[in-house]
Parts: C-alpha cells; sequence; structure tokens
C-alpha cells in the first residue's frame, strides 16, 4: 500500500482493520458484499493494493481481481439465480479499484438504469458524431496507433443486409 495521510475504506478492509462481509478472496483481490446494496448478494471484488482505477493494475493484479469476480459471479448466479450478473468496474468516487457484481432482473432497478443510459446512448444529438463510420475509424487509428501490437492493420467489417 502506497503511504498516505488518509487511508482509504478498502484498504482498511484488506488489512483487515476495516468491517466487512468477505466472501473469497485469492492473492492480489478480494470480494466484499456491499454496504449499500441494489440487490441482495451486490458484491465488491477490490484490488488488495490501492490503485485507483482496474487499468492501473499490473497484468497479475488484473488477471486475479476478474478471476475473483468470475468465481463469486458464479456463486451469486447459482445462490440468487438472476436473470444476470451486472458487472460494472469503478473508482471514481472511492479511488480504489472495485468491481460491482450486482445479481440483476429485467425491471429492477439497475435495469431500469442501464436501459435510460441505452436511449440515451442511441439516440442522443450529443453522441450522435461518435455514431458516424467516420468516428470510429479514427477511434480505431488513434487506439491501434498506440498499442504495443505491430504489423496489425484496421479493419472495418461492414454489415451485411
Amino acid at each position: 500500500m502506497a503511504d498516505r495521510t488518509v487511508e482509504c475504506v478498502f484498504c482498511r478492509i484488506v488489512a483487515g482493520r476495516g468491517p466487512s462481509h468477505r466472501i473469497a478472496e485469492n492473492a492480489k483481490a478480494l470480494a466484499i458484499l456491499d454496504i449499500h446494496p441494489f440487490s441482495p448478494g451486490h458484491t465488491l471484488v477490490v484490488s488488495k493494493r490501492h490503485v485507483p482505477f482496474w487499468h492501473q493494475l499490473t497484468g497479475k493484479e488484473a488477471a486475479d481481481l476478474f478471476a475473483l469476480a468470475h468465481r463469486v459471479a458464479r456463486r451469486l448466479s447459482k445462490t440468487f439465480d438472476p436473470e444476470f450478473i451486472c458487472l460494472m468496474a469503478r473508482g471514481r468516487r472511492i479511488p480504489h479499484t472495485h468491481i460491482f457484481l450486482v445479481p440483476t432482473r429485467a425491471g429492477d432497478v439497475l435495469d431500469r438504469h442501464f436501459n435510460g443510459l441505452e436511449k440515451v446512448q442511441e439516440g442522443s444529438e450529443e453522441l450522435a458524431s461518435l455514431r458516424d463510420q467516420a468516428s470510429r475509424e479514427s477511434a480505431v487509428r488513434r487506439i491501434k496507433g498506440r498499442s504495443k501490437v505491430e504489423g496489425r492493420r484496421s479493419t472495418v467489417r461492414k454489415a451485411k443486409g
């Protein structure tokens, strides 16, 4: 853990100095019940090392984080029989990598929220320019230009129809 004047809530939990309902853990991650759940079984999978965002983890840390999330999601699915397990990676409000695993059913609060977001994503004038072909081709070029994988060309597959 990095030195900080105020230790974060997840760092305290990982260190065993904060209250939690532990579900599972592995070498680099810990799964706990969320104290403000969207549904029964709502679980957080947190990195054992204090890192604000999941994409800043090492490869091993990310692999362990998502392996534990997968293992716990399968348990949640068997236990609560939801339609699916929603997965979200966060870090904005509490700057310590954590993944939400939320057992979800059609029409519940999270499903309604994402249905609303999809309407914005698909119909917003503010986002319209991002949907056009040129914008997506530009994004592919930018992403691949910065990747460490060389010798691969961007391919654009057009839908048949």
